[in-house]
Order: structure tokens, then C-alpha cells, then sequence
């Protein structure tokens, strides 16, 4: 059937280059081991960011972040995302540019990038309003406040 309201859903494929990394991680591969054999695996670059962020290193984890999500908007465009749309988060495949995304919406905040964390929070609830409750929001792993403003 035909979705006459929008765009249908975007769906990563099975071997997306996740599936790697998550095999990789599941055999005892370090976060770092996966992102460096996998580099195209938005999930090893979103879970490195979400590692940072808990380790309170906010500008290592707006980079890992940085790149998952860069990778995964690579991703969905080869198949077939024209810019908006759903990006199902139960999907499976889906879900390291997902993760990417909400840890980038949290570094960009740590780090006082208000305007981009609210673009990327806006951006990931178009994409899927439930990811949060999907994936768990990479903002509950933060130890530490966003600066106050001067």
C-alpha cells in the first residue's frame, strides 16, 4: 500500500555495515576495534560517542557522533531517503545513525552548540518521534551539565 501522506519509510539494508560491527562487538571487538575495521558502521561511531559522553569527554563524543551520523546520512541516501521521511528505529539497521544522531544532539549540547543540538533533536524526532524510547536517550548517560550560558 501506498503511503499518501509522506515519503514511505527508509530501511538500511540487512548487511549494512552495522550488522558487521555488531557482530564484531558481539565476538569481543573493542567499540574502537569495530569503528576502525567497519568505518562506514554508524553504531561503533554513535556507541564511541555515547562511551565519550559517559567518560565526560563531550568534544571526543561530538566527533564519533559527528561521524556516525555523516556515515549513516550516507547510508540512507543510498537507500533510497531523499531527505525526509521515516527512519524506522525498531529497524534494526537503522538504528546506529539513530544512536548517532541522539548522541550528537547531546554533545552538541554539552558543548554549547545549542541552535545545532536543537536541529538534531528536531531532525531525529522527524525521523522516528519513538527513538528515544527505542534506544534510550543517550542524554541519561551524561554525568555532567551542559555549560551555563556566560
Amino acid at each position: 500500500m501506498t503511503n499518501l501522506l509522506g515519503p514511505e519509510p527508509t530501511l538500511l539494508p540487512d548487511d549494512h555495515p552495522d550488522t558487521a560491527a555488531r557482530a564484531a562487538l558481539a565476538a569481543g571487538s573493542s567499540l574502537r576495534e569495530a569503528a576502525a575495521a567497519f568505518p562506514a558502521a554508524s553504531y561503533a561511531w554513535g556507541r564511541l560517542a555515547l562511551e565519550s559522553l559517559a567518560g565526560e569527554d563531550p568534544v571526543a563524543a561530538y566527533a564519533f557522533a559527528r561521524t556516525g551520523y555523516h556515515r549513516g546520512l550516507d547510508a540512507l541516501r543510498r537507500a533510497g531517503w531523499r531527505g525526509a521521511g521515516p527512519v524506522p528505529a525498531t529497524h534494526v539497521p537503522n538504528q546506529g545513525f539513530l544512536i548517532s544522531l541522539l548522541a550528537l544532539t547531546s554533545a552538541a549540547e554539552v558543548i554549547g552548540e545549542q541552535d545545532e543540538a536543537d536541529r538534531c533533536r528536531a531532525f531525529a524526532h522527524d525521523c522516528d518521534p519513538a527513538a528515544d524510547d527505542v534506544l534510550g536517550n543517550p542524554s541519561d548517560t551524561l554525568r555532567f551539565a551542559p555549560p551555563e550560558a556566560p
